[in-house]
């Protein structure tokens, strides 16, 4: 049975589980429309679907800990699933970073994350949560449209200049 608690300084090393590849089979495409986005999907072809792996983050629980909360999904002592909230200037609590362990994907471990992270956020007076995706990442942005939240804005420059080129990322916001 998975467990979702705070990540303490006693398992400050559980903040650095190792990112695995995900699948890249299509890509969201936003719109903006009479002041309300929508998206449609353009999936790859078979030939063009792969796969990407982020490097892994070398995340300092030490000078972190003042404006990020940490949470863990445990299946008995192993940490599953991480994510880091930062601390926000404005009325959204920051999802910093999501990660399952591909064993445990497509089980509600990603929900219930989030789901311990809104009580987090609420008692620290925040009226939502935001992230974003990128729009290449079909899987993610599926996923944070199933867990309540909505696109909110689309950043196209991001990108320019760097190995990631040509994508963009999708801001996706939660309203308690």
């Amino acid at each position: 049975m998975i467990e979702i608690r705070e990540i303490d300084a006693a398992h400050k090393a559980d903040i650095n589980i190792p990112n695995e590849p995900f699948p890249l089979f299509g890509r969201m495409v936003p719109s903006y429309v009479d002041e309300k986005w929508g998206h449609t999907e353009a999936l790859f072809d078979e030939k063009d679907v792969s796969e990407m792996c982020f490097p892994d983050e070398n995340y300092d629980y030490e000078a972190m800990k003042q404006d990020h909360v940490f949470l863990g999904a445990y299946d008995g002592e192993q940490c599953v699933g991480l994510a880091i909230f930062r601390d926000a200037v404005f009325y959204y609590m920051y999802l910093y970073d999501l990660k399952v362990a591909r064993a445990y994907r497509d089980q509600g471990v990603g929900h219930m994350l989030i789901e311990k992270a809104k009580e987090i956020a609420g008692t620290r007076g925040y009226n939502g949560i935001y992230t974003q995706g990128q729009d290449n990442n079909l899987a993610a942005c599926r996923f944070y449209l199933k867990a309540g939240f909505h696109i909110g804005g689309l950043d196209t420059n991001v990108y320019k200049g760097t190995s990631q080129e040509g994508k963009s990322d999708i801001l996706f916001y939660m309203d308690f």
